[in-house]
């Protein structure tokens, strides 16, 4: 990229995802300025001095500047806003996962942005992970055969914030998601029908928030090809996210590597000696670089966009059919949920 003029980016939202990706941007050639805002303006003030990026003491400073680029990653219920008022003041966005809270605003913004040459793309951070992209080159080449299986895990090593659990959309519209996206992705099939349950044995401001801690769901795909997804709050070993692709010729697995919190009981087996991943921002580091890497790319016209809101969207289908199943105990076709 060194030959290409540097960019001015905007980044709106300096909690931890957003503070994260500050640091990032700064570091990535061709990147002139960062210039960041808050809701809380003494955050982002503090986060700018901190990082030594530019400070914006509001959103109206913030697009004044003449931006190539604005990455959002504030609460959920104000990414339709800032979506569309960047896109109809010409400016590129990355925006985090989900577009929407729900399913009516995603498609709102998703047809607002039907005829617009403004690119707009979503955070699914695992489609720019090495093993996940791997498995998708595995399964693609037909080197696995014909897929029978996939199994996702999601595990956290502890439950987010109450405060947090009350305003996510709940564990499949939150967590579960990014299991659903990265199927459809690595595959390239569509999911047709899920089967899910949930269950509450942690902390009781899940169940006051109508939510699960933990969740299991049998997914169909288009191929018949069967897939489960294993979700939970509570994953005291560590943060344990996988991929397992099983197929008739051989099989490709994704996070199988010294950090995962797989504790063997064999006898012959040693534990491994390094600590699992804390969480995903560390386990994901790389992969939050190069999706960011790829938004300037996006933004200044050198790749197609690798996540649309369209995309996102599907997944977003099978997390809403997720939640209905959950809720009336049976399983649901993704194409009832679609509007």
């Amino acid at each position: 990229m060194s030959s290409h003029r540097a960019v001015t980016l905007g980044l709106a939202g300096t909690g931890r995802i957003g503070t994260s990706h500050a640091e990032t941007l700064k570091k990535l050639p061709n990147v002139a300025t960062v210039l960041v805002a808050d809701a809380d303006a003494d955050r982002a003030r503090t986060t700018a001095a901190v990082l030594g990026v530019e400070f914006a003491p509001d959103l109206d400073t913030l697009f004044a500047a003449d931006l190539d680029g604005l990455i959002i990653t504030t609460t959920t219920d104000s990414h339709p806003g800032l979506i569309l008022r960047a896109v109809d003041a010409g400016i590129p966005v990355f925006c985090e996962k989900p577009v929407a809270a729900d399913i009516t605003g995603t498609l709102a913004v998703v047809d607002h942005l039907r005829n617009s040459p403004v690119p707009v793309q979503i955070g699914f951070q695992r489609r720019f992970d090495a093993g996940y992209r791997a498995a998708r080159e595995a399964i693609r080449s037909g080197r696995l055969g014909w897929l029978h299986t996939l199994r996702a895990t999601t595990l956290d090593p502890a439950p987010p914030p109450a405060e947090y659990i009350a305003r996510s959309g709940g564990l499949f519209r939150d967590c579960g998601v990014h299991d659903f996206d990265i199927i459809r992705w690595v595959t390239g099939r569509e999911i047709v029908e899920v089967y899910a349950l949930g269950a509450n044995r942690g902390e009781a401001f899940f169940a006051e928030a109508d939510d699960v801690d933990t969740g299991a769901v049998l997914l169909r795909l288009d191929d018949g090809a069967l897939a489960t997804v294993s979700l939970t709050r509570y994953n005291g070993a560590g943060y344990d996210v996988r991929l397992e692709a099983l197929g008739s010729k051989g099989n490709a697995i994704v996070g199988l590597d010294d950090r995962a919190p797989l504790t063997s009981v064999e006898p012959d087996r040693s534990p491994s000696p390094y600590p699992p991943y804390s969480g995903f921002m560390e386990r994901f580091r790389p992969a939050y670089a190069e999706e960011l890497a790829a938004f300037i790319e996006v933004a200044t016209g050198r790749l197609e966009n690798p996540c649309t809101p369209a995309e996102a969207l599907e997944a977003f289908y099978v997390a809403e059919a997720c939640e209905l199943s959950r809720r009336e105990g049976r399983a649901v076709e993704i194409a009832k949920v679609r509007c």
